[in-house]
């Protein structure tokens, strides 16, 4: 990935909040059948080891998935996290001698992967992902109320995927190269587009240290 100085994001805090907010990932392998793709949800453990310097990337996927024979081959993968993205007009700028652009947010972890088929680590992985995604919302669904008679035969087709992160790499490309003004005007025509894409993207620019001057927001620092 290309990454401008103006646009990168190195913080690794930062990184991780990107990842676990935007967790419904695509994974990319390449093997014998040439480059691969699946999305899947990620949990991410922020522990750091030698071989995890950036944390540690925990899925599931069926063995039949086509990327599942390049995984047990696989010296590197790719794990690319899209956030919020949107069209920037010029129109938006008090100057507006330039061009139209697009601004986003993405991040790409990589690294050496690890696969199981053990049925009690599957098992484990499948509990985190549902206490993850699914316990929060306060549902009747009770994964545990599920026989094992009826769970046993997924977990004879599932496996597990574990990524220890190599290497992780930012970029949010947030109007950061324009003046104060013109991001401004960004943030009110986002806003005004009213979608939860644009409002999530201004909510962004609005974030930056020197908007937040600018807006007199208080950061986090003063309001604890």
């Amino acid at each position: 990935m290309f990454v401008q100085p103006a646009y990168a994001e190195t913080d690794t805090a930062a990184l991780h909040a990107g990842m676990r907010a935007w967790s419904f990932a695509t994974l990319v392998t390449q093997g014998a059948g040439g480059i691969q793709s699946s999305m899947l949800p990620f949990l991410l453990d922020s522990a750091t080891s030698e071989a995890a310097t950036f944390g540690t990337l925990v899925t599931h996927l069926p063995r039949h998935d086509p990327l599942y024979a390049d995984l047990l081959a696989a010296e590197e993968v790719l794990v690319i996290f899209q956030g919020p993205h949107a069209f920037v007009s010029p129109s938006w700028y008090r100057h507006q001698m330039t061009f139209p652009t697009w601004n986003y947010t993405l991040i790409h972890a990589r690294g050496k992967p690890r696969v199981s088929e053990d049925e009690d680590k599957v098992m484990e992985v499948l509990r985190r992902t549902v206490a993850h995604y699914d316990t929060p919302l306060g549902g009747s669904w009770d994964f545990e109320k599920i026989p094992m008679s009826h769970t046993g035969s997924r977990l004879r087709v599932i496996a597990t995927l574990e990524i220890p992160i190599a290497t992780l790499t930012g970029k949010m490309k947030l109007n950061q190269d324009k003046t104060v003004e013109d991001r401004l005007g960004v943030i009110a025509a986002l806003q005004a587009q009213g979608d939860a894409q644009s409002l999530q993207m201004a909510g962004l620019i609005r974030a930056q240290p020197d908007m937040r001057e600018a807006l007199q927001v208080p950061s986090m620092e003063s309001t604890a």
